[in-house]
C-alpha cells in the first residue's frame, strides 16, 4: 500500500477549505496541524511498521486532567461521550483530548472533511468548558 496516496488526499481536502496544505505540515510526513476557534487539530495518516495498513486519525487536545476534583472530571466526560458522533474521548499521557481513527483502506474524502469537523467543532466546544469548569483556578496549566 502507498501510504502516500492519503497523504495527498488529505491536503487535497485542506486545499478544498482555502488551507495551504505546506503551512500545516507537521514534523513528520502524515502529520498536520490545524486550528479550529481556540482547538489545535492534529491529523495523522501513518502506517504501521512491517504492516501493509495504516490508519487515519484526528485527534484534539482537550485539557490536562485536572489534579483536584477527577472524580467528577472523569464522569463528565464519559458522559460527554454518549452525545458524541463518531468520536470520544480519551487520555493520552496528561492531557484529555477528542479522538477519531479509521483505517486508511477506502478512505475518501469526504471521510476526511467529516472526520476534521467533528473533531475540529467538539474540540472547539469543549476545551473552553473543560477548562473553565475543571482547570482554571486549580492551580493545572491548559495542555
Amino acid at each position: 500500500m502507498d501510504i502516500k496516496v492519503y497523504h495527498q488526499m488529505v491536503e487535497q481536502v485542506f486545499s478544498d477549505l482555502g488551507v495551504d496544505p505546506a503551512t500545516c505540515r507537521g514534523e513528520q510526513p502524515g502529520q498536520w496541524n490545524l486550528k479550529k476557534g481556540s482547538a489545535s487539530v492534529w491529523v495523522d495518516i501513518f502506517k504501521i511498521e512491517g504492516k501493509d495498513y495504516g490508519y487515519f486519525q484526528c485527534m484534539a487536545p482537550i485539557c490536562k486532567i485536572p489534579t483536584t476534583n477527577k472524580e467528577a472530571f472523569f464522569h463528565e466526560a464519559l458522559e460527554t461521550n454518549h452525545k458524541l458522533y463518531g468520536v470520544g474521548f480519551t487520555v493520552y499521557k496528561d492531557g484529555l483530548y477528542i479522538k477519531m481513527i479509521r483505517e486508511v483502506e477506502g478512505l475518501e474524502a469526504s471521510e476526511i472533511l467529516t472526520g476534521l469537523n467533528r473533531i475540529g467543532n467538539y474540540a472547539d466546544e469543549y476545551d473552553d468548558y473543560f477548562n473553565n469548569k475543571y482547570i482554571k483556578g486549580s492551580g493545572s496549566a491548559p495542555i
